[in-house]
């Protein structure tokens, strides 16, 4: 594969690139998200990160659940298709709260990643009129256009420490490809200081270069690569394996019951 090789184990890569403290962002809208990932910085026992992403589910919950934020960065909440997160919810409905919550709207937090992936210091959007959350977000500012009497509100740019997504191929030099439903992994990665691919399967550059319509993000701004197949179980990889759904159904029991999540998260970080 040449002598760039970014290969990584997904032990390495977590100890190199994620730091107590550092703001993460585990990417990938119900499809192709890192559980792998999110485990392993469980089992690292990483401390007071910021966790960023549209739809924080099972991934987050159980990363919360597991000691290792202090914030959650987010814009929809929830277990798809069961019901709530149970360990955020505890978290956040503490007295006092563990866990700090920054709420935007799934268009919002696409707006911050763009801003912070064009290095732009805020986006503009409209969508915020007439809604509650500048009330709950003092961050979503209300601008006076330059070229209008219109109000419009800005996002703050969101610059994760670690972008951390998982596609279903890349070379060894980081050429990452992905196919299916893309969420915002492309702009969450042009955004981040450093970024970690996980893939389903390792490939040859010229399967990259006879494919490029499929590539979302080059090389040269990937740190790691680290082959994990089924790395994004329970959520599913377009072409590789289906949704588990049985799984998310099982977390929310595992998640309400302080008992049940010791031992799933003993099993964990035994390797089982």
């Amino acid at each position: 594969m040449g002598g760039n090789s970014k290969v990584a184990t997904m032990r390495d890569a977590i100890a190199e690139l994620v730091r107590d403290g550092d703001s993460v962002a585990i990417e990938g809208f119900t499809h192709l998200i890192s559980f792998a990932a999110g485990h392993e910085i469980i089992r690292q026992r990483r401390r007071d990160l910021t966790l960023c992403r549209l739809t924080p589910d099972l991934v987050y919950d159980q990363m919360i659940a597991a000691g290792v934020a202090r914030k959650l960065v987010f814009s929809w909440l929830g277990n798809p298709g069961v019901g709530s997160l149970h360990a955020i919810r505890r978290s956040a409905e503490a007295t006092p709260p563990n866990l700090e919550l920054e709420e935007y709207s799934h268009f919002g937090m696409v707006c911050r990643y763009t801003a912070g992936a064009m290095n732009l210091p805020f986006f503009p959007l409209r969508s915020y009129e007439d809604t509650d959350l500048p009330r709950a977000n003092p961050l979503i500012r209300p601008i006076k256009s330059p070229y209008s009497d219109e109000t419009l509100y800005a996002v703050p740019a969101l610059k994760p420490d670690v972008a951390i997504i998982h596609a279903q191929r890349a070379d060894a030099a980081g050429d990452t490809q992905v196919w299916g439903l893309l969420g915002c992994q492309k702009e969450a990665a042009f955004a981040a200081s450093r970024v970690i691919v996980v893939v389903e399967e390792l490939v040859d550059e010229s399967v990259i270069r006879a494919d490029p319509n499929r590539t979302i993000l080059p090389g040269l701004v990937v740190d790691a690569v680290v082959v994990e197949p089924f790395g994004a179980h329970p959520s599913y990889a377009q072409g590789y394996y289906d949704r588990d759904n049985a799984s998310y159904q099982k977390w929310d029991a595992i998640s309400r019951d302080r008992e049940s999540f010791g031992a799933w998260l003993a099993d964990l970080r035994a390797g089982t």
